[in-house]
């Protein structure tokens, strides 16, 4: 766990080995550091994150697929609206799975 202050790229550290295959990863500019891009970079993924304002030199990244991060959270925020999903109720990870995807049909339709 986190505090709440601190920056999420350090808790991300622990899940650099575990990344699985993927072309790029976007983040928001908590995830901007050099070594992080670096080691994303090492394991052949592009970093999609934009750089903060106390950057001397800017970095670049794909705006249009940073732009596209935005929709994962907006789903992931309409999901917690559903209050099964959100306390998650249902301990079986198999209908909890069947909650989060009967949730994401009803919002899909909505």
């Amino acid at each position: 766990m986190i505090a709440g202050q601190a920056s999420e790229y350090i808790g991300a550290t622990a899940l650099l080995d575990d990344l699985p295959k993927a072309q790029w990863l976007p983040g928001d500019r908590g995830y901007d550091a050099d070594w992080f891009r670096d080691a994303l970079q090492a394991k052949g993924i592009q970093p999609c994150v934009p750089g903060r304002s106390s950057r001397n030199k800017p970095v670049s990244y794909d705006k249009r697929r940073y732009r596209r991060r935005s929709r994962i959270e907006i789903m992931f925020g309409r999901l917690k609206d559903w209050r099964r999903v959100a306390t998650r109720y249902d301990r079986c990870p198999t209908t909890f799975f069947a909650a989060v995807a009967l949730a994401a049909t009803a919002l899909f339709w909505l």
